[in-house]
Order: structure tokens, then C-alpha cells, then sequence
């Protein structure tokens, strides 16, 4: 489940929990992003990710392709919270972006909103 939390000018805060799915991507997160980069050339992203379990496989190559097609797109993307694992993920996603890539404990979302504005 993928819930968009606020948009705020070229800033998508999201929240993801347990698996995503072909469903999130294409009736929630795609549309998102698109509606913000119409007006913006650079967006910036907040994902919590303190519920999130993972995704499905057709959800996780959506995740890599509309990721890699708009790799230029990004200005900062924060993850907060969740596994290690996504710690990571974060980390390595970071090398295919231009923008810069930040992750916070569940407990530094505060932080994480604050740096994703800045």
C-alpha cells in the first residue's frame, strides 16, 4: 500500500506499508510524481517506510524502471524508518539518481522533512 501524505511544491511525501503492488505504481505513486514533474524539473521525495515489507515482483520492476527513466528527475529522496535492508536499497538506488539520497531512523522523520526542504 503506497498513501501519498502531502504535496507541498515540488515535494511528495509518501507513506508505504507492507507490500506494494502494479496497483500502488499506476493509481497512486506514477500519477503522483507525473502531476509534480508537469510543473516542477526537479522534485524531492519523502518516503516512510517504517511499515513497508517489500513489493511484488512486477511492483518491484516498476519500481526500477519508472526509477531509472527519471533518474535525472530527483533532487533529494529521504527514506525514513524501516529495515536495514531498505537502508540499503536506499544507498545503492543512490548511485543510478543525480539528486541526493538520505535515509533517517523512524524516529528522525522531523529531520528528514526538515532536510528534504532545504
Amino acid at each position: 500500500m503506497v498513501q501519498i501524505e502531502s504535496i507541498k511544491g515540488n515535494t511528495l511525501a509518501v507513506k508505504v506499508a507492507n507490500k506494494l503492488t502494479d496497483e500502488d505504481y499506476e493509481k497512486v505513486l506514477v500519477p503522483g510524481l507525473e502531476q509534480l514533474l508537469e510543473t516542477h524539473d526537479k522534485v524531492r521525495v519523502l518516503v516512510d517506510a517504517t511499515d513497508f515489507k517489500g513489493w511484488t515482483p512486477s511492483a518491484a520492476w516498476n519500481d526500477v524502471t519508472f526509477g531509472m527513466q527519471h533518474r535525472n528527475d530527483f533532487e533529494k529522496f529521504a527514506v525514513v524508518g524501516g529495515a536495514e535492508w531498505i537502508n540499503w536499497g536506499a544507498k545503492l538506488g543512490a548511485h543510478f539518481m543525480s539528486g541526493e539520497v538520505k535515509t533517517f531512523a523512524e524516529d528522525e522523520r522531523e529531520q528528514a522533512w526538515e532536510w528534504i526542504q532545504e
